[in-house]
């Protein structure tokens, strides 16, 4: 990622653009992409125009920039040089304009924080765009909020949606082949009925061409269809699919897909989607739980029979303990629920969907209770709130 260098020709020490590169080093270590300086017309073809301002008398230079700068613009600031009075003056300025711009200032920790988190949320929305999600049948019958505006939502965020039958998803099981692949070949090893996990590893090669098919990068299914549609579940299938970064979510929960795109696509971490199965107010907990999450997320896991059913095969996984994000949007995309966490326990109840984690929250649970977003939530390791906050900022 390209940056603008903005240094006044009263000033000469090379030592300032030693620590402007220092502050990006620093950030593009985290966000793991290199962040060198670049034109105007190169910065401004980036997701968001970062513009490092090393000392007063720049504002004719932003000035002078701004047509190309196309995106967001943030200006980055020191506290010498007279660094802040003259980002302040184009602060005004670029809003002036009608623009959206920000300035950034503190200590230099503070700073490569909040480049990160904007970059994050910068590159997740620029990279939905054109995207397509699959919908696989309709969303199940006990899932009464879930409808999306699919012409909304490609205006929104520049999604397509591509509807599929659960017969030509069902004509792809039927060919009864999948990738022979080492992770294919790990399940086939595990204590497990083989000809179950076979017959699973069917439905995942069927999801697999039909993601090829249409060029998805992820889709929802009507899974519960599959118990008797074909006598097995979809579970397995799903985890390969989102250990190898396809997004792949259960019941035909399109408003969950959209938002394991969004968490994903800022965290860069696979993403668990879960059952909320109780609350502990006095601990600020939640325990959620499902029958298929990301292969390569848990610890360990081992198969089970899927929790409805009692047929099939599902996952039962121990995710690390740790810090994660907790998230969901709307099916209009205009509330969300968002909190930091951290898993204290991987479960193992034998009347809760397979993978069990209890969860402390940040945010209070009454508010978790009352959040207006259904029923699946989204879980990823890491605490990715302020990403979130940003992508969502209409500022």
């Amino acid at each position: 990622m390209k940056y603008l260098y903005l240094q006044s020709a009263q000033h000469q020490d090379e030592e300032l653009r030693r620590q402007a590169q220092d502050l990006f080093d620093q950030a593009g270590r985290k966000l793991g992409m290199e962040m060198i300086p670049g034109s105007a017309a190169e910065v401004g073809a980036e997701s968001v125009c970062l513009v490092y301002v090393a000392t007063g008398g720049t504002a004719g230079l932003a000035k002078a920039a701004l047509a190309d700068l196309k995106g967001p613009v943030v200006l980055v600031t020191i506290g010498s040089q007279n660094s802040l009075s003259a980002s302040m003056e184009t602060l005004t300025y670029i809003t002036q304009q009608g623009k959206t711009a920000r300035l950034l200032h503190g200590s230099q920790d503070e700073v490569v924080d909040s480049i990160c988190t904007l970059v994050r949320a910068a590159e997740a929305r620029r990279s939905l765009r054109g995207m397509k999600l699959g919908l696989i049948g309709a969303p199940s019958d006990w899932l009464i909020s879930t409808a999306v505006d699919y012409g909304r939502l490609k205006e929104q965020l520049g999604i397509e949606v591509v509807s599929i039958s659960m017969e030509e998803l069902v004509e792809e099981i039927r060919k009864n082949t999948y990738p022979d692949s080492p992770a294919c070949q790990e399940l086939l090893s595990r204590p497990f009925d083989r000809e179950q996990v076979e017959q699973a590893l069917a439905i995942y090669g069927a999801f697999r061409r039909l993601v090829d098919k249409y060029g998805l990068a992820g889709f929802s299914v009507r899974c519960f269809d599959l118990l008797t549609l074909v006598k097995n579940t979809g579970c397995l299938g799903l985890a390969l699919l989102n250990a190898e970064g396809i997004y792949a979510g259960c019941e035909g929960d399109l408003p969950s897909l959209i938002s394991m795109v969004i968490l994903g696509r800022i965290s860069g971490q696979h993403v668990f989607q879960c059952n909320p199965s109780r609350v502990d107010r006095a601990g600020n907990e939640i325990v959620f739980a499902h029958c298929t999450l990301p292969l390569d997320m848990p610890e360990r896991y081992t198969l089970d029979t899927h929790f409805e059913s009692g047929i099939g095969v599902a996952i039962a996984g121990d995710i690390p303990l740790g810090k994660v994000t907790v998230f969901k949007a709307s099916a209009d995309l205009g509330h969300y629920f968002l909190s930091a966490g951290e898993i204290v326990e991987d479960l193992h109840e034998r009347d809760l969907c397979r993978t069990q984690i209890r969860l402390r929250c940040q945010e209070p649970v009454e508010d978790f209770l009352n959040s207006h977003v259904g029923n699946h939530y989204l879980v990823c390791l890491g605490d990715y709130t302020e990403a979130i906050r940003a992508f969502f900022d209409k500022d």
